[in-house]
């Protein structure tokens, strides 16, 4: 297997796909649908334009639908959610379709959308990624962060560190033998300097400061925890995942 680490959708080549695709948006696509999937989400549809997702959503029932809509890290004016893991509960999101487009994350996800296999992971779900990839075995991985408007982004890049890292672990093999590019050996060490202050590494980050001035301290702080869900949300068909 051998790992690659991409630090924006717009680094890669669209006319060559591995075999297994990862998004990452920590802050907090990525989070968000893992999230939304543990309280029982039915599905999640994608979008990269917010009118799109008005039209596609207006086709469904009212009661079995959730529009949520992110650009700068607010919610969209229209859309009844945001961007925050911290809005889905069992009451709320249980059996229904998330219609999501955020500033980041969804647009990488339509630009891997052609892989044989798309997941999304977060350091939330770090540990079920690597079981993830034990199972499948897929011999090239591209970890996608989402960054922000196409810049870097820290906590996109420690979280890639943080599943090639346990992977390496839990295959005994050494960092030289998986990795596919330098950016890989980069993001273990960006991981190994932070895995102990996850959270400071988030304050650190420009869109963490960005969350933190919108007063979304409860959300970074849920972002920064890792391996608290056993969920990996799966493209069933382009642009839309089930868990």
């Amino acid at each position: 297997m051998k790992l690659f680490v991409y630090h924006t959708p717009e680094e890669i080549t669209t006319h060559q796909m591995p075999d297994c695709a990862i998004a990452i948006d920590v802050l907090r696509a990525t989070t968000t649908m893992a999230a939304a999937f543990n309280v029982g989400a039915e599905a999640i549809q994608v979008f990269s334009d917010i009118d799109h997702l008005m039209q596609v959503s207006e086709q469904w029932p009212a009661d079995k639908r959730i529009r949520a809509g992110e650009r700068g890290g607010a919610r969209v004016e229209g859309c009844d959610l945001g961007n925050s893991p911290l809005d889905h509960s069992i009451e709320h999101t249980q059996g229904r379709r998330l219609f999501m487009s955020t500033t980041n994350g969804t647009r990488c996800l339509q630009r891997i959308q052609k892989a044989p296999t798309v997941i999304t992971a977060a350091l939330i779900t770090r540990q079920a990624v690597v079981k993830f990839l034990l199972d499948q075995k897929p011999e090239t991985v591209w970890m996608v962060g989402s960054g922000w408007e196409g810049t870097y982004s820290l906590e996109d890049t420690v979280c890639a560190g943080a599943i090639a890292y346990s992977l390496n672990h839990e295959m005994g093999l050494t960092l030289k033998e998986i990795a596919g590019n330098d950016a890989l050996i980069a993001a273990v060490t960006l991981y190994l300097h932070w895995q102990d202050k996850l959270l400071e590494l988030m304050r650190h980050a420009s869109h963490g400061q960005r969350l933190l001035g919108l007063n979304n301290d409860e959300d970074l702080a849920y972002c920064a925890q890792l391996d608290r869900l056993d969920i990996v949300p799966i493209q069933k068909e382009p642009g839309i995942l089930v868990a």
